[in-house]
């Protein structure tokens, strides 16, 4: 230590010696006794301030109700009064979006948050709300029960010390602005995402405290009702989102926090059955040795019988819904009778009128938010998040639905496409992979359907079918959308199968749609069925619930006599391998490239034979373009007609191509239980001959130097109609080729996918026989054996380097696909290098692509040694 260190050290170590004696000499005093009294009065003044909730109440607001809330007329501060029986005692929470722009939550008017079971306790002098974990069983007759706490989280996410207790010390006041101005029960901003690069998407900014406030508060006898507005801030964002936010730096989402008492009644779960698509709620029996140990509750709303001995009666309390007043009044007709519809599946099940349809008056003194009502509500929204949204509520508990509410966008009956959409993806949004966004809980279909509309009305308008045709259209598609999201709310979940219960002629049957469906359920995302020859024209959507439907209803719905119910439920569901009851859902669907094995579980695909049926869509799409001039060039208006036309039928040429691809390497399931009547394999390889048909399809349609042409004078109109500054930074040229690519490149997404070219290869050992070696044989001939020896045009150029440099992916030594797969594509990698070799360039542009060809093999292959 340097002496200066050392001084220093020895100087502070002197002033603590001189302090600490000074301290200590200090003598202790007895306190007085009139010293000791005032401190005693303290004493008891402290316990006199305790605070008292009827003092908060004469300067608040009160709203008597499940808990009664409590507001301050001053500083609008919101207390929630708990009583000594409602501690410990289970509620559920529900949170939905009231208002909220299409942009950075998860938030907005209707959307629905999931129902979570909470209880409050009081803890020394604070009370804290506790989320309960719903997903495990222990049955009460088992000893493991005394352990069902152990090692299962039940989160706190509010310890607030007590505000006010009653003079009776019967209630307790908790304050409530940091459990509903806050993200306590439901997260709104979503989480990071690591990968994302700043500023690629619009982002929420901090949750301001003193800006969010309580906008209304609603307390009925069974629930309490908060809306809250959160008010989030960035002074600075590096992304400025959508039109539909007036300024970025300061966002406002309105939402509903909803506290309902559980229900006291004799519902009885019913448990799901992999057969039949209801959503459930997942609960694993903790205390059951089976393989497979689920109760998982169906989601289904409270129906009894007025009637228990009648074979059709009518319910206690009937399923209400009230058609909003946003509700267009030229389509609220069509919608009463639409959701009238689903009787028909409930006398299935023994109800006669379980469903009863209302009309919210221009007056009425309730809002759709209320969640006593479900209700059918519109929006016409800038940026929808969906075009039709039917989500519901339930007891965690027991899967009992409390509440619902069918939200459907007007966007789905115009003729605009989103906007921000790139011109090559355009139009083609059957490329996302919608599922993936809410487990299977995220419905689309609107989105599908307003493409699909537009493509009906293009052809009608376009081939001149007429007016009435289009009106019945119209009609048609809010039949189908109302159908299928009121389906969502009845407990259903998608059934993406059921569009292959009619076989091509049979589709355009009128009658045997109007009578038995045009598909098997209303829960598929199918497409428009317009029909190539008009003469020919059947139903264009399905116009009621489908065999599948009723099935469905009468499992989830039907009532059954003490001690059959097992019976009857088994005998119900071993008629599952009926065709008309074929069933998949969005975890079974193989809409996106690599997920799914069953080509019968798709979307956007319509009848038993999806190539003789894309084949005569594909014919109609080469019969329309050619008028989109004529039809769409309208005097005065600008082009931006033609090129939504053009968007529109180019994508249903990539959806007849995505259908067909799936029948490659695909594998038809079967869930039915051993030894069920009428049951198959659980799992066989799609034939060998609808493969090859498939792939001799997606040659002439996709891959040929034919396909996908569209003419010079066709292309030099694609214009977007010019907005402001809205082209600045990107070139409104049409990017033709991009746009040829993006088809032919998800069709390779499929075939070349890692999971696909395995499961041609597995499925190989149990009944395929189009065997790896052949399907990339064919797949190489597909592409570049047309045009060998003679010139290659630009389209097909892309296409060729496109695929080579997918095969020099897959044999690269670290890829992860399998062996087999490296070796079949260096195969070919070397068989397309001796054929190129072999041939003969016509022209500069050609002979230039070939040698850059053979260069990109040589790169990985080394096959000049």
């Amino acid at each position: 230590m340097r002496l200066k260190d050392f001084l220093r050290a020895m100087f502070l170590f002197g002033i603590a010696c001189a302090v600490v004696p000074v301290a200590q000499a200090q003598p202790k005093s007895k306190p007085s006794k009139e010293v000791a009294k005032v401190d005693k009065n303290s004493d008891e003044e402290k316990k006199d301030e305790v605070k008292r909730i009827e003092d908060i109440a004469k300067k608040s607001k009160k709203y008597p109700g499940l808990f009664t809330v409590y507001q301050d007329t001053t500083d609008g501060k919101v207390y929630l009064e708990v009583t000594k029986a409602q501690l410990g005692k289970e509620f559920i929470h529900f949170s939905q979006g009231v208002d909220a722009p299409a942009a950075g939550s998860y938030m907005f008017r209707g959307a629905y948050g999931y129902g979570k079971i909470f209880t409050i306790t009081k803890r020394f002098d604070k009370l804290e709300v506790a989320l309960q974990n719903t997903q495990y069983y222990f049955s009460p007759d088992n000893a493991l029960s005394r352990a069902a706490e152990a090692n299962i989280n039940v989160p706190i996410i509010y310890s607030e010390k007590i505000a006010a207790v009653s003079k009776d010390n019967s209630s307790f006041l908790m304050e409530a602005d940091k459990l509903f101005l806050a993200e306590a029960f439901e997260q709104v901003k979503p989480s990071p995402d690591p990968e994302e690069k700043p500023g690629q998407q619009f982002k929420l900014g901090s949750l301001s405290k003193e800006k969010s406030k309580f906008v209304a508060i609603k307390n009925y006898p069974q629930n309490s009702d908060f809306i809250a507005e959160l008010v989030f801030e960035d002074p600075y964002p590096m992304n400025y989102g959508n039109p539909s936010l007036t300024d970025p730096r300061f966002v406002s989402i309105r939402i509903r926090n909803s506290l309902i008492a559980v229900p006291q009644n004799d519902f009885k779960p019913r448990f799901d059955d992999a057969r039949v698509g209801f959503f459930s709620e997942q609960v694993t029996d903790m205390t059951s040795a089976k393989a497979t140990p689920y109760r998982d509750p169906i989601d289904r709303w409270f129906l009894k019988k007025k009637d228990p001995s009648a074979a059709l009666s009518e319910p206690v309390e009937p399923i209400v819904w009230w058609i909003e007043n946003t509700t267009p009044k030229e389509i609220r007709q069509h919608v009463r009778d639409d959701v009238l519809e689903w009787n028909k599946a409930f006398e299935k099940a023994g109800f006669k009128n379980a469903v009863v349809v209302k009309e919210q008056p221009d007056n009425a003194d309730w809002d759709a938010g209320d969640i006593r009502y479900n209700v059918i509500r519109w929006t016409s929204s800038p940026t929808p998040q969906f075009g039709g949204y039917g989500p519901s509520f339930v007891n965690p508990r027991t899967g009992q639905i409390l509440g619902s509410d069918v939200m459907l966008e007007y966007v789905f009956i115009t003729n605009r496409l989103r906007e921000g959409q790139l011109f090559e993806t355009a139009a083609m949004d059957f490329l996302q992979d919608d599922a993936a966004k809410g487990g299977g809980r995220y419905c689309t279909f609107a989105s599908h359907l307003q493409r699909s509309v537009m493509l009906g009305k293009q052809v009608i308008n376009a081939l001149d079918r007429g007016a009435a045709e289009e009106n019945e259209l119209l009609k048609q598609s809010i039949y189908m959308l109302t159908l299928h999201e009121v389906g969502h709310t009845l407990g259903l979940n998608h059934n993406m199968k059921a569009s292959n219960l009619h076989d091509p002629v049979k589709i355009n049957d009128e009658k045997l749609g109007r009578e038995t469906g045009l598909t098997g359920s209303v829960m598929d995302y199918s497409n428009v069925n317009v029909a190539l020859d008009p003469k020919q024209q059947g139903l264009y959507y399905d116009v009621i619930p489908g065999p599948y439907d009723h099935w469905a209803i009468q499992f989830g719905y039907g009532e059954f006599g003490a001690g059959e119910e097992q019976k009857a439920l088994a005998e119900l569901l071993s008629k599952s391998a009926d065709h008309a009851l074929l069933f998949g859902n969005d975890a079974d669907d193989m809409r996106t490239a690599g997920r799914g094995i069953d080509p019968r579980v798709m979307i956007d695909d319509m009848s038993s034979d999806p190539l003789a049926y894309s084949v005569d869509r594909l014919k109609l799409v080469t019969l329309t373009l050619p008028k989109l001039k004529e039809k769409f060039a309208k005097p005065g208006e600008s082009y931006q007609g033609v090129r939504n036309a053009y968007l529109v039928l180019t994508s249903e040429i990539g959806i007849g191509l995505r259908v067909v691809s799936r029948q490659i390497g695909g594998v038809y399931v079967d869930r039915s239980v051993v030894g069920q009547p009428g049951a198959s394999a659980p799992f066989a390889a799609v034939n060998y001959q609808k493969q090859k048909d498939a792939m001799t399809f997606l040659n002439r349609y996709g891959f040929s130097p034919d396909a996908l042409k569209g003419t010079s004078e066709l292309y030099a109109m694609l214009q977007v109609q010019r907005r402001g500054f809205n082209l600045f930074g990107a070139n409104e040229d049409p990017k033709i080729h991009d746009r040829i690519l993006a088809v032919q490149r998800d069709v390779l997404d499929h075939l070349l996918h890692q999971n696909t070219l395995q499961r041609i290869v597995d499925s190989e050992l149990y009944g395929n026989t189009y065997k790896l070696s052949e399907v990339i044989t064919d797949l190489t001939d597909a592409i570049f054996k047309d045009d060998l020896g003679k010139s290659v045009s630009s389209a097909r150029q892309n296409l060729q380097t496109e695929y080579v440099n997918r095969l020099t992916s897959i044999q690269a030594i670290n890829s992860s696909y399998s062996h087999v797969a490296k070796a079949e594509a260096f195969s070919e990698l070397t068989r397309i290098k001796t054929s190129l070799a072999k041939t003969a360039s016509p022209d500069a542009a050609t002979k230039a692509h070939r040698q850059y060809v053979v260069h990109l093999i040589d790169e990985v292959t080394d096959t000049r040694k």
